[in-house]
C-alpha cells in the first residue's frame, strides 16, 4: 500500500435484521427471473442494500413436486434446489431494478457448498445473498436458514447474457 491509498476499507458487514429498502413480491419475483412452476423457488425478496444483499423467503409445502420422490415416507428439499433457491434470490435482487429485461442469468459455478440441516415441508425458508463481485460475470455468497439455523451455503458464480442468445442456445 502507497501513503496516497490510505488504510484498506473492511467491509461493512450485512445486517440481515435490517428494515429493506425494498421489498418484491411474487409478480415483482415473476418479472424479474424467467422461472415458473414447478421451478420457481422463492416466494419474496427484501432488498437490503441495491447490489449488494437480499433476503428471499420460500416457504416450503407438502405440495412440492420433488416431495414425491425425494423421499416420499420422509420428505426433505434437496439440497441442489436449495442452492437454486439462493441463486433465484440473487437474481431477483438484480434483475429487478430494471434495465435488465433482456438479462438473464447463468450458472457457471458453485463453490464450498454445505448442507447442514434438513429442510422439510412446513419450513419457512430465509435465504441470504451477498453480492461478492458484479458485472458480466458475478460473484455471490448465500446462505439459507429454517428458524435461524443454517441449513446450506455456498459461493456461486454466473454470468449475465442476453436473453434472447440464451433462447437460441436451447
Amino acid at each position: 500500500m502507497t501513503p496516497s491509498e490510505g488504510p484498506a476499507q473492511a467491509a461493512t458487514p450485512i445486517d440481515w435484521s435490517a428494515k429493506p429498502a425494498r421489498s418484491i413480491d411474487i409478480l415483482g419475483v415473476r418479472k424479474a427471473i424467467p422461472h415458473r412452476y414447478p421451478f420457481l423457488l422463492v416466494d419474496k425478496v427484501d432488498v437490503l442494500q441495491e447490489d449488494k444483499a437480499a433476503v428471499g423467503t420460500k416457504m416450503v409445502t407438502i405440495n412440492e413436486p420433488f416431495f414425491q420422490g425425494h423421499f416420499p415416507s420422509q420428505p426433505v428439499m434437496p439440497g441442489v434446489l436449495l442452492l437454486e433457491a439462493l441463486a433465484q434470490t440473487a437474481c431477483v435482487l438484480l434483475l429487478s431494478k430494471g434495465g435488465f429485461e433482456d438479462k438473464l442469468a447463468m450458472f457457471m459455478g458453485i463453490e464450498q457448498a454445505k448442507f447442514r440441516a434438513p429442510v422439510l415441508p412446513g419450513s419457512v425458508l430465509k435465504l441470504n445473498v451477498e453480492v461478492l463481485r458484479l458485472g458480466r460475470a458475478g460473484k455471490f455468497r448465500g446462505e439459507a436458514h429454517v428458524e435461524g439455523k443454517l441449513a446450506a451455503e455456498g459461493t456461486m458464480t454466473f454470468a449475465l447474457v442476453a436473453r434472447a442468445a440464451a433462447e437460441d442456445a436451447r
